[in-house]
C-alpha cells in the first residue's frame, strides 16, 4: 500500500539515463527559480511602510528614496550574478565562486547563510501567502498555522515528482500573477494620469505615532529609515538561485541562465516600482498594530487589516467584490506560496554540492526515484514547517530572521568575483577580453561594496529584533560542517589500504556461534546456515534465566541428535545480553587473531504490529556485537505466513522489497531459555 501511495504522489521511478529529459528551457526556468523575487514585490513594499509608519504619517516621504535605493541595488546584484553564471557555470553559485577564491571556511559562511536562508524564504513566502488569502477571507484567520503546514507539504510532493514537472506546475501562477499585477499597475498609473487616481480603503484613517518614535531627528531618524530599507531589501531574496542552478538549464546553459535572470531582474524591478508608486498614489496606511490607526471607532480589536497588494487592487479594479480584487489576491496568495519552491530548488542542490564535498551527510547527495534530491526537499520542508509552527506563520516575526544571510552570501560571491578577475587579468593578453574582464570587475566590485554596506545596515538594524537567532543558527550549521567533514575525513584516512597484502591475510580460525532460545524452525535453520559456513568450531549458545527450562533444552537437544555442541550460560541476575557479549569479548580475548561469526535467527513479519508482539532482545545484541572487534553478526530470516501473504505480486508496488529480500526483519527470539516464545 506505501509503494501504491509513493507511485500516485510521485510518479513512476526515472532511470539515471533520463536525466537530460529534466533540463529546463528558460520560459519553465524562470518560475522555478525566479518566483521568489518576483513575488518579493507583494510584501517589500508593505514591510517599508510599516516601520516607517512607527512615525505615523510623518515618514511616509522616504518611502520613494528608499525604493530607489533597493532598485539600484537589485540592478547591481543581477548584474554581479550574471558574471558568477558566465565564470562558473557547473552550479554552486556563491559557494563555489567563494570557496574558489577566498578559501573553504568562507565558502562554508556563504554555504552555511544560504541553507538558513532557504529556510527562511520558504517560511516567509508560505507564511505572506496565508496572509493574502487571510485579507480575502478573514475568517480563515484561526487556522494561518494549519493552512501553512499544508502549503508546505503540497509544495513538497510536487518537487518530488521532479525539477520539470514542478516547473511545469508552477509556470501557468507565476505568469498570471505577473500579468494581474503589470494589468494592475498599468491600470492605476493610467487612472492616476486621467485625473482618477485610486483611493486605498485605508487611505481615511491616520496613524498614531509608536510612543518615542513621534519627531524623530538625527541618528534617530536615519536608522529608521535605514530599517525601513533593510526590510524593503527583501525584494533581493533569491536572486542568486539562477547562479546554483545553472546546470537544470538547457544548452547553452550559462547563456540561458544569464538571460533568464536579466528577465527575472527587470520584470522584478517594474513590479516593485509599480506596487510602490501605486501604494503611495492611492494613500495605503498600514501598521503593525491596527490600533494604531485612527478613526476606528474602537473596532481596532475586531479590524483585520488586508495587505498593501489588496488594497491597492481593490483601489483600482473598484472595490473588494470586484473581479480584479479576487483574480491578484488568488495569484498573489498562490505565487507566494510558489515562492518557496525556489527554496526547494536551491537548498538540495546546494546540499547535494556540500554532500559531494563532504560537508553534509553523503545521503543528500544522492538522487530519488524522480531524479530530484528527495532528501533534501524533505530535510528542508520538515525544518521549515517547525519554524512556521514555533512563530505560528507570522511574517512580521519572520521577517527579522530573513535576508542576513543572503546579503553575506552577495557580499564575499562578489568579493571573490573581483579576486577571480584579477587573476584572469594577470594571465590574459588579449586587449578585448582584458576590457570585458576590466568591466566585469568594476560590477562586480560595485556590487561587493554595496552589498558589504547593507549587510552592516541589516545587521544592525535587524539583529536585536530576532536576526540573531539567523546568525546563531548559521554559526552552528557552519561549525557542524566542518565536524562532518573532519568525521567523513578522518574515516577515509582510517580505511586507506596501504599494504593490500596484509589486510588479505586469512584469520588463524574461524568460530561460528549460533544464538538460541528454544528449539524450533528457525533455530534449526540457523545451525544448518552456519554449518554450511564450515567454521573451524561451531557452537550454539544460550543463556539461562530457569535452570530447570535450561535442563529441559538439553534435554531435547541431546534426543533430537543435534551434533553441534550446546553452551549454556548461567544468568542469575536474569540478563540476556551482556552475558552473550561478555562470552563473545573472552573468546577474543583468548584468541585475537580469531574470527568469531555470531548467528542470529530473525522473524520476518508482515505487519507493523506484528513486531510489537516479539521480543526484541537480538536487536540490542546486534547492536552490542557490533562494537566488538573481530565479530560478525550474521541475520537468519524465517518468514512468517503473514509476510507471505504481504509480499504477494497483487499487494506489492512496483520497486518494493521482493521475497528474499525482506524489509521488515525483526528477531526471533535468541533470547534465554527463561523467557516464553513470543
Amino acid at each position: 500500500m506505501t509503494g501504491i501511495v509513493k507511485r500516485l504522489v510521485i510518479g513512476r521511478a526515472m532511470r539515471s539515463e533520463e536525466l537530460h529529459e529534466t533540463l529546463l528551457p528558460k520560459r519553465i526556468a524562470l518560475p522555478i527559480f525566479a518566483s521568489d523575487p518576483l513575488s518579493s514585490v507583494a510584501y517589500a513594499t508593505q514591510e517599508i511602510l510599516l516601520v516607517l509608519s512607527l512615525g505615523g504619517l510623518a515618514y511616509l516621504h522616504f518611502t520613494p528614496w528608499i525604493a530607489a535605493t533597493v532598485v539600484f541595488l537589485l540592478t547591481i546584484v543581477v548584474l554581479s550574478y550574471r558574471q558568477v553564471v558566465g565564470a562558473y557555470p557547473s552550479g554552486g553559485g556563491s559557494y563555489e565562486v567563494v570557496s574558489t577564491n577566498l578559501g573553504p571556511s568562507a565558502g562554508l559562511v556563504v554555504a552555511a547563510s544560504l541553507l538558513v536562508d532557504y529556510v527562511m524564504t520558504v517560511a516567509v513566502s508560505v507564511a505572506s501567502g496565508v496572509d493574502n488569502i487571510i485579507s480575502a477571507a478573514p475568517e480563515l484567520a484561526d487556522y494561518r498555522v494549519l493552512m501553512a503546514v499544508v502549503f508546505v507539504a503540497i509544495l513538497t510532493a510536487i518537487n518530488l515528482r521532479g525539477v520539470r514537472e514542478s516547473g511545469r506546475a508552477f509556470a501557468t501562477p507565476t505568469y498570471l500573477f505577473v500579468g494581474g499585477v503589470l494589468i494592475m499597475i498599468a491600470t492605476g498609473l493610467f487612472r492616476y494620469l486621467v485625473g482618477d487616481a485610486p483611493v486605498a480603503e485605508s487611505a481615511k484613517y491616520g496613524i498614531t505615532a509608536h510612543p518615542g518614535d513621534s519627531n524623530l531627528a538625527g541618528l534617530a531618524l536615519v536608522m529608521l529609515v535605514l530599517r525601513a530599507f533593510s526590510q524593503g531589501c527583501t525584494a533581493l531574496t533569491g536572486v542568486e538561485a539562477i547562479s546554483n542552478g545553472v546546470p537544470a538549464f538547457r544548452k547553452p546553459k550559462s547563456k540561458n541562465a544569464a538571460t533568464t535572470m536579466s528577465v527575472m531582474g527587470i520584470i522584478a524591478i517594474t513590479m516593485f516600482v509599480g506596487v510602490t508608486a501605486l501604494a503611495l498614489i492611492s494613500k495605503v496606511h498600514i501598521t503593525e498594530d491596527a490600533c494604531r490607526l485612527t478613526g476606528l471607532d474602537g473596532n481596532c480589536e475586531n479590524y483585520t487589516q488586508r495587505t498593501v497588494i489588496a488594497q491597492i487592487a481593490a483601489a483600482v479594479f473598484g472595490g473588494e467584490h470586484s473581479f480584479g480584487f479576487y483574480f491578484i489576491q488568488a495569484a498573489t496568495a498562490l505565487i507566494l506560496v510558489l515562492a518557496a519552491n525556489t527554496a526547494f530548488n536551491g537548498f538540495p542542490l546546494l546540499a547535494s554540492i556540500l554532500a559531494q564535498h563532504r560537508y553534509l551527510p553523503r545521503q543528500l547527495h544522492n538522487r530519488g526515484d524522480r531524479l530530484a534530491f528527495s532528501n533534501g526537499i524533505v530535510a528542508l520542508a520538515v525544518v521549515a514547517a517547525l519554524l512556521l509552527w514555533g512563530f505560528h506563520a507570522n511574517v512580521t516575526q519572520l521577517i527579522h530572521l530573513y535576508i542576513l544571510g543572503v546579503f553575506t552570501s552577495f557580499t564575499l560571491s562578489q568579493t571573490g568575483m573581483v579576486r577571480h578577475w584579477n587573476q584572469e587579468l594577470r594571465a590574459e593578453t588579449d586587449p578585448v577580453l582584458r576590457r570585458r574582464h576590466q568591466v566585469a570587475r568594476v560590477i562586480n566590485g560595485t556590487g561587493a561594496v554595496v552589498t558589504g554596506l547593507v549587510l552592516l545596515v541589516v545587521l544592525a538594524t535587524k539583529f536585536t529584533q530576532g536576526a540573531w537567532l539567523a546568525v546563531l543558527a548559521a554559526t552552528v550549521l557552519w561549525v557542524m560542517m566542518r565536524g562532518i567533514r573532519r568525521h567523513y575525513d578522518a574515516t577515509s584516512a582510517e580505511l586507506a589500504v596501504t599494504d593490500p597484502h596484509a589486510e588479505l591475510v586469512l584469520p588463524s580460525r574461524v568460530l561460528g556461534i549460533v544464538l538460541v532460545s528454544t528449539i524450533h524452525k528457525p533455530t534449526l535453520r540457523a545451525l544448518s546456515y552456519a554449518r554450511a559456513f564450515r567454521p573451524d568450531h561451531l557452537e550454539a549458545l544460550t543463556v539461562s534465566i530457569d535452570r530447570d527450562e535450561a535442563a529441559e533444552l538439553r534435554d531435547r537437544w541431546e534426543e533430537y541428535g543435534i551434533e553441534v555442541p550446546l553452551k549454556i550460560i548461567d544468568s542469575p541476575y536474569r540478563e540476556v545480553t551482556r552475558p552473550v557479549v561478555e562470552y563473545v569479548r573472552s573468546i577474543r580475548r583468548e584468541s585475537p587473531r580469531d574470527i568469531v561469526a555470531v548467528f542470529i535467527p530473525e522473524y520476518v513479519v508482515g505487519h507493523w504490529w506484528e513486531n510489537l508482539l516479539h521480543n526484541q532482545s537480538a536487536l540490542w545484541l546486534k547492536s552490542r556485537l557490533l562494537f566488538t572487534p573481530g565479530v560478525m553478526v550474521t541475520s537468519v530470516p524465517w518468514q512468517l505466513t503473514s509476510s507471505a501473504r504481504a509480499d504477494r505480486p497483487a499487494a506489492r508496488a512496483p520497486g518494493a522489497v521482493r521475497r528474499g529480500e525482506p524489509k521488515n526483519h525483526r528477531p526471533a527470539e535468541p533470547r534465554s531459555t527463561g523467557s516464553r516464545q513470543g
